[in-house]
């Protein structure tokens, strides 16, 4: 029986996102229908998408009441950070090659966005009305965090392993593009729902509350 033989490193980061789209693209949209592929379709086309609705529900409800006479910009600074909690993790799982380093990162990510949300109501609930309804819509905002990661570590269980022995691997701690990238297609129209869905309905909103501070100060 042949000794198995450990992984050869990458080497170092550099030089490995400098090969990054070389790779064979790994299809998410084939006819194969093992529980890993459809595991991966769902966290792909279901659950990264399916943040831009709540987000866009959220949105509205701190329209309708009136966060930029309330709470204000704070509140609005206090979303951005959110986003940028909730951002960062999805964007290195997309880009990044799942192991102990990524698998922490997604953890810390939604442990600080968890806090940062109950920081975010106990905030908004003296300042402006936050109805039953926005705070439904805030548990689907904080439940999808933990939802992508749990994906990702069944789908690379090897990672899991990895990261529980305290990541022993050369390349465990290292930030790395994935062996076999995702489609540029897919990560663009993601990216461009995300943008559309999220990034201009809350710039709107800080945009919002700036000029209702300035008119304030000027008063």
């Amino acid at each position: 029986m042949p000794t198995p033989t450990a992984p050869v490193p990458a080497g170092p980061p550099a030089r490995a996102w400098a090969r990054w789209r070389r790779g064979k693209d790994l299809p998410i949209s084939s006819a194969a229908s093992g529980v890993e592929d459809a595991n991966r379709r769902f966290l792909l086309y279901g659950v990264l998408p399916m943040w831009v609705l709540p987000g866009v529900a959220d949105w509205w409800m701190h329209r309708r009441t009136r966060i930029e006479d309330t709470s204000g910009a704070h509140e609005s600074a206090v979303h951005a950070l959110m986003m940028t909690e909730a951002g960062v993790p999805v964007a290195v799982g997309l880009l990044a090659k799942i192991n102990p380093l990524v698998l922490s990162v997604m953890g810390g990510a939604a442990l600080a966005h968890g806090a940062t949300a109950l920081y975010d109501v106990s905030f908004a609930t003296g300042r402006r009305e936050v109805r039953p309804i926005e705070q439904h819509i805030h548990s689907f905002l904080e439940v999808l965090p933990l939802t992508a990661m749990a994906f990702a570590a069944c789908l690379h269980p090897e990672a899991v392993r990895a990261t529980l022995r305290g990541g022993p691997g050369a390349d465990d701690w290292k930030l790395l593009p994935k062996e076999r990238p995702l489609p540029a297609r897919y990560l663009a129209a993601l990216g461009a729902t995300i943008a559309v869905g999220v990034g201009l309905p809350y710039a709107e909103e800080m945009r919002r509350c700036l000029r209702a501070r300035r008119v304030r100060r000027a008063a």
